[in-house]
């Protein structure tokens, strides 16, 4: 399908699962976090629907597209980002399983019914909106790392109202800030089951954080999984990354 491209978009290629995204640096693309998200994110045999919030150009939806049986629904505040996700959807021949919807998140409930969800996703603006805190002079990717239009309990919140009992989240976060993300999501009953740390580089400190959840359930029993470090000694992806990236 021919998919139209504005200004300064290109078109890129994550091989392991034969997608095309569309990117704009100027107003977003995506980066390695959105890769581990979809790698982390644990999707079942049987038919589910998927929730992607803070989506972006609809990254992490595009790359589950190939392993989840059922649908998935991507939520994206900003009208630039939000189209881009849409063509992309197009691109790869998915509209019949991917939908895209421009709104806040706030607004979840118009779009897809409560108790109804069996996975949800979110990359998460990373960074407190403090009035003193520097922000990126370009508004869509100062939205996109700062919490500007949306926080943590708006995210829990909706998380929340959205899963099915015993449902599961999936968030990749930084790790300074990962005690306050476990305690959200213990507030809203989305129960922190699993945590995987990212180090870019042996004897670096971590620099990303993934995080599973259970919606209701029970308090305790945190697995902590092995580390990923990105790249070895000669700069080069590890073998796990790599195999992300572009695939066996």
């Amino acid at each position: 399908m021919n998919v139209k491209l504005n200004e300064n978009e290109r078109i890129d290629q994550l091989y392991s699962s034969d997608v095309k995204i569309i990117q704009n640096p100027e107003v977003f693309s995506f980066s390695l976090d959105a890769v581990l998200l979809a790698y982390f994110t644990k999707i079942p045999l049987k038919k589910v629907k998927l929730v992607d919030l803070c989506a972006g150009n609809g990254a992490v939806g595009l790359f589950l597209a190939h392993k989840i049986n059922g649908s998935i629904n991507s939520i994206e505040l900003q009208t630039k980002l939000a189209d881009m996700a849409k063509r992309s959807v197009l691109l790869n021949h998915l509209e019949n399983k991917i939908d895209v919807f421009q709104d806040d998140l706030l607004n979840s409930f118009r779009h897809v019914p409560k108790d109804s969800v069996d996975i949800i996703t979110c990359n998460p603006p990373y960074f407190p909106n403090f009035k003193a805190s520097k922000k990126n002079p370009n508004k869509y990717l100062a939205i996109a790392r700062h919490e500007i239009t949306t926080n943590l309990d708006d995210i829990m919140q909706i998380s929340q109202g959205l899963l099915k009992t015993n449902g599961k989240a999936f968030f990749v976060y930084r790790p300074d800030r990962l005690t306050e993300l476990m305690n959200k999501m213990s507030k809203y009953g989305i129960i922190p089951k699993q945590v995987q740390f990212v180090y870019p580089r042996v004897n670096k400190n971590a620099n990303i954080v993934l995080v599973e959840g259970i919606k209701s359930g029970k308090v305790g029993g945190l697995k902590v999984l092995p580390p990923i470090t990105v790249y070895n000694q000669k700069n080069e992806y590890n073998p796990l990354v790599r195999e992300m990236l572009y695939g066996k």
